[in-house]
């Protein structure tokens, strides 16, 4: 069984946070899931609004960085910048480091609306590739 699935991000602040959400709400208990960043951010406010619209409530979060997670206890870690990539090699040597490349939406430009459209496209994306990579766990009602 897994301990603990790990996402890395820049700052805890977007992708990270989306990716473990939406992975405790498709394992519910059946596994652990956190977040960190390589610093520590906090959440963003367009994070929380599209997040909501897929029914996830985002208050649980607390932003950390990698280096306040007690990283004994991680079975996957999954890095989604080359930022991340990097410092985990660093804290954790000689544990394989899944990449997962994916924009950063807070570098969307438009209006309004075209920027949380980017935040939901990095949403659904993550959904999609945590339902390819994680099959044995389905969503919960």
């Amino acid at each position: 069984m897994t301990k603990l699935v790990l996402f890395v991000c820049s700052m805890n602040s977007v992708r990270s946070p989306m990716a473990a959400a939406l992975l405790r709400r498709c394992a519910g208990d059946e596994i652990r899931v956190d977040s960190a960043g390589v610093y520590e951010g906090g959440l963003d406010p367009f994070v929380e609004l599209v997040m909501k619209e897929a029914g996830v409530v985002m208050d649980a979060h607390e932003p950390k960085s990698l280096d306040d997670v007690d990283l004994s206890d991680v079975d996957v870690l999954i890095a989604l910048t080359p930022e991340a990539v990097m410092k985990a090699r660093r804290n954790m040597p000689g544990m394989a480091v899944e990449f997962w490349e994916t924009e950063n939406p807070s570098e969307a430009r438009g209006d309004q609306e075209a920027v949380i459209g980017a935040y939901r496209r990095v949403r659904d994306e993550l959904a999609a590739r945590i339902r390819a990579r994680f099959p044995e766990h389905h969503e919960k009602p």
